[in-house]
């Protein structure tokens, strides 16, 4: 069981862990709450959490221009109303009269069968924002329940291992930013005996990225071994995702292909992120040759050749790699990962690779992604060329 689902299974004690006793009072899990959990860390990570949730990229950076007090104020009254334009038009208009209730309620008296009863308004007001907090938690589980089927689905769909491929070392992994996640990393075998090496990532992040990246999976695996040509590959691959995509959704691929037993790698990039290539006179970027697929009819595309020398590195990422932040703001960057390539000459390809995500995390410290994160590794071997 990897970390994150062990740690979210410990937090909301729904499912027990393999081997750890589920505590069978209320009192042992807060219990348990207190020893486990920092509140100082959770609370500070809410607050990020709810600042980039409810204000986009535009709000957040007019706020980094206000001062101090205005910023208090303004970002206060920003994140109120963005809280109540999420909510449905019930909820909202619950979650008014409760906050009226609480801020400005007072005490009524009135006669009932002939006794004088007095009742205080502001303990309706926290039990009215007390149910509906109850009724979104109710919907939140609805939907955990749901997005957890949908990620042990797309958890099947992706391959556990790399292919064994004569005179290559490969790795993929990938990481989704949320439960589920819309990055792809595959491996297929074609007619010619090639191994195929696929690198996506569908804009957005979410549900409807999966089920996108879902379709261009399923696409790829079946037309591949149809089309030797990579271009004509990629036209394919774009026809489909413009008839049956969704509208606003668009999917980058870097898709390479790999010779057993000697040092020829073709390549199509549909848009995204330039690969690196470590040779061992220097550190190159591969490129993208058109646009990504889904975004517009009739594209044209270009296939790419190289040939490896034994020892040489191609490392294919998705901009969650890149775009990692530390808690300072700044962006992991391309610029260290040729640093890291630099220093991992000649490693096996896991090994390499799992270098680089230590790097990555190392950087981020406590901050979570952004977006999801995947990394291709393809070693040319046989040593020091």
């Amino acid at each position: 069981m990897d970390p994150e689902t062990k740690s979210r299974r410990v937090a909301d004690r729904k499912v027990p862990v393999e081997g750890e006793r589920r505590p069978q009072s209320l009192s042992k899990i807060v219990f348990e709450d207190l020893r486990e959990v920092s509140l100082k860390g959770t609370f500070r990570e809410g607050l990020r959490e709810i600042y980039r949730f409810y204000l986009d990229e535009d709000h957040r950076t007019e706020v980094e221009q206000m001062g101090a007090a205005r910023r208090a104020f303004v970002v206060t009254g920003w994140l109120i109303r963005g809280l109540l334009l999420k909510l449905s038009p019930p909820r909202r208009l619950l979650l008014l009269i409760s906050a009226a209730l609480v801020v400005f309620g007072d005490t009524i008296a009135f006669k009932w069968k002939a006794a004088q009863v007095v009742v205080d308004l502001q303990p309706w007001g926290y039990l009215l924002l007390l149910f509906v907090l109850t009724l979104e938690l109710k919907d939140k589980l609805l939907a955990r329940d749901e997005i957890e089927i949908a990620r042990q689905v797309q958890r099947a769909l992706l391959p556990t291992d790399p292919p064994a491929a004569a005179g290559w070392s490969i790795w993929g992994y990938t990481r989704p930013a949320n439960d589920v996640g819309g990055d792809l990393v595959d491996y297929l075998r074609t007619g010619s005996g090639h191994v195929g090496i696929a690198l996506g990532d569908v804009a957005g992040k979410g549900l409807g990225a999966a089920l996108l990246m879902a379709k261009l999976q399923a696409t790829l695996r079946a037309v591949a071994s149809d089309h030797p040509d990579l271009e004509r590959l990629g036209q394919r691959l774009n026809a489909v995702l413009v008839q049956d995509g969704l509208p606003n959704r668009y999917a980058t691929l870097f898709y390479a292909e790999v010779e057993p037993g000697g040092g020829a790698l073709r390549y199509l990039n549909a848009g995204h992120n330039p690969p690196l290539l470590a040779r061992w006179s220097g550190i190159e970027e591969l490129g993208a040759s058109s646009y990504p697929l889904g975004m517009l009819e009739d594209v044209a595309y270009r296939q790419g050749e190289l040939d490896l020398r034994p020892g040489e590195m191609l490392v294919a990422y998705s901009d969650g790699l890149t775009e990692a932040r530390n808690p300072a703001g700044e962006e992991f960057g391309v610029e260290r990962l040729r640093q890291a390539l630099g220093r991992l000459r000649n490693l096996p390809a896991e090994e390499a690779g799992r270098s680089i995500l230590r790097e990555v995390d190392l950087f981020m410290g406590d901050e979570r992604l952004e977006d999801d994160l995947s990394l291709v590794v393809l070693l040319r071997q046989g040593g020091i060329g």
